[in-house]
């Protein structure tokens, strides 16, 4: 089979990242007989020295005709100019918007070689497999009206939490089709005691589950669930959440399992039944203070690559050799600074990229 890749790598570590993420992705496709055609693309930072804006549209035409897009991770301190006209993030947003990306997946999996590098006790976090599923495109980042302005008694600003059924049911059911495939459990999560949204949120969760009847769902105050995150995260499975909620609890949820390094995720234009236009990234930063020093863990976009077969290739057997290629690395005491711990064998950037491949081979 043949695939079209976009590759945009970004600022940072993430030029670094995607390189050992290609290792593994080609190592597939001589193992298993595809072809990965890849097209290279700038975004974030250094579009904005190369070519004077964020993400250029014939970069967004290229993204829009390839079957995928993978993703470095963008910005740094360079670009950190609040009256700068431009900032490298605007380029993420006028990706995920072009290619009509709404739905973002976020799974958080602690490891068992792993749990002792998490910032909680072993017993709280072991057994934690859950998946986050944020909404991307609408809410309070998007809504309008959306200002500043002053008055004679000061300051004022409004922003306006805005969501549409349409907009709800969809993300609704991209929880519940990848519940199916999981342990048959959604926890909807929202703030129905005081926003109207967040009962047409609620309403239309109970609608939709009637729909999926082997789906348990669960209704969830987004602070009763910051709370179980830290309390009891292992008794969650699949977790869908509007915008502002999804970004502060993903990365909370991040650190369950020791360290963004280990993380991947998924932004999806549809739901996720068979093939489905994706963009995939690790959910880390890009590190300036790191990039070009071999240091940074890699794993979270070589599991984005694995991702990426499962979501937008159907490839489920490819992707799981990438997990397993993973989890083999790490089981044999492998690691980047950010997991490393007594007794293991620390690694770099590009040695990880290597030992991974070498497994997926076989």
């Amino acid at each position: 089979m043949e695939f079209n890749v976009a590759v945009l790598r970004g600022d940072g570590i993430g030029p670094e990242v995607i390189t050992e993420a290609l290792k593994a992705l080609q190592v597939v496709g001589e193992k298993f007989g595809h072809s990965f055609y890849l097209h290279d693309g700038l975004i974030g930072g250094v579009a904005i020295d190369t070519l004077g804006t964020a993400l250029a549209d014939e970069t967004l035409r290229m993204c829009k005709q390839c079957d995928t897009v993978l993703l470095g991770s963008v910005g740094g301190s360079k670009w950190d100019d609040p009256q700068a006209k431009i900032h490298p993030e605007d380029g993420l947003l006028a990706l995920r918007k072009g290619l009509k990306l709404f739905a973002n997946l976020r799974p958080v999996k602690v490891l068992p070689m792993l749990v002792d590098s998490a910032n909680l006790k072993p017993e709280v976090v072991r057994g934690v497999d859950l998946m986050v599923v944020r909404e991307l495109t609408g809410g309070l980042y998007f809504g309008q009206p959306k200002r500043q302005w002053r008055t004679p008694k000061g300051r004022q600003a409004v922003d306006t939490l805005a969501y549409s059924e349409v907009e709800i049911e969809r993300i609704l059911r991209v929880g519940f089709e990848l519940a199916l495939s999981r342990r048959n459990k959604l926890t909807s999560v929202d703030k129905a005691n005081v926003l109207q949204s967040s009962r047409l949120w609620r309403q239309i969760a109970t609608e939709v589950s009637a729909d999926y009847p082997d789906v348990e769902l669960q209704h969830m105050l987004v602070d009763a669930c910051a709370m179980r995150f830290i309390q009891c995260p292992a008794e969650f499975d699949v977790l869908v959440t509007g915008n502002m909620f999804g970004d502060i609890l993903t990365d909370e949820a991040s650190m369950l399992a020791g360290s963004m390094g280990m993380l991947p995720s998924a932004s999806l234009a549809g739901i996720p039944r068979g093939k489905t236009f994706g963009m995939y990234e690790p959910i880390h930063g890009s590190a300036p203070s790191r990039a070009g020093q071999d240091l940074a863990n890699p794993i979270a976009t070589i599991l984005s690559v694995a991702m990426m077969l499962r979501y937008s290739f159907a490839l489920e057997t490819e992707a799981q050799a990438v997990e397993n290629a993973v989890l083999a690395t790490l089981e044999q005491g492998y690691r980047t600074y950010d997991i490393m711990s007594e007794g293991k064998i620390r690694v770099g950037t590009k040695e990880t990229g290597d030992l991974i491949a070498q497994k997926v081979k076989g």
